[in-house]
């Protein structure tokens, strides 16, 4: 494996590591064409978007979201910071050193816990045990929103997303965090309390 998957599959849990190694493997055999048919396929794609392109190939050739996902990532690497590149996924999407610090702020409480593995996704940073139990992603003005595999009736700070998030379904409460100051004893709990169902 080559040093910049082995980083990417250090933000990932055994769970994800196999998930991910299981579309590798199982790539060809599923979607009947090896890699590089699919990059030239993609090209004929009218689509300039991901979220557009991925939709197009699922449309038009009966690709799944997972496999989808991988002939993007392929398509994309060397022209923007990829899986292989958590580092560079983190600068590209934490710009603002506000914000950033709010995610700098969550990192120091989840280094509180032992097993657990932060992730960086092109849109989000992630928090996993065995699943994922939260994400985090900034927002315009130095703030962040925190996605928790909690319900929103846990407490008074907590609301159900007001759209659908790129990250896992089952964060099912979110909250805006202003300033790494607002990442208080309660949210220390409430992150807790999301890792211990994760």
């Amino acid at each position: 494996m080559s040093g910049g998957a082995d980083k990417a599959l250090a933000g990932m849990t055994d769970r994800q590591r196999k998930w991910f190694a299981t579309v590798q493997a199982n790539f060809e055999a599923q979607t009947g064409k090896p890699i590089a048919a699919w990059l030239k396929i993609l090209e004929t794609c009218p689509e300039t978007t991901p979220g557009k392109q991925a939709a197009w190939l699922k449309v038009e050739h009966g690709v799944g979201v997972n496999y989808a996902a991988y002939i993007l990532s392929c398509a994309n690497s060397g022209e923007e910071p990829g899986w292989d590149d958590p580092e560079g996924l983190r600068a590209q999407l934490w710009k603002d050193p506000a914000s950033e610090a709010v995610l700098a702020a969550l990192e120091a409480l989840a280094g509180r816990f032992d097993d657990v593995v932060v992730g960086q996704r092109k849109s989000f940073t992630s928090f996993s045990r065995s699943v994922q139990f939260a994400a985090v992603r900034p927002l315009k003005g130095g703030r962040a929103l925190l996605g928790l595999k909690l319900a929103p009736e846990v407490s008074a700070r907590l609301t159900a997303p007001a759209r659908r998030e790129s990250w896992s379904e089952r964060l099912t409460a979110v909250i805006e965090l202003a300033e790494p100051e607002a990442v208080d004893a309660e949210i220390g709990g409430l992150f807790r309390a999301a890792a211990d169902r994760g």
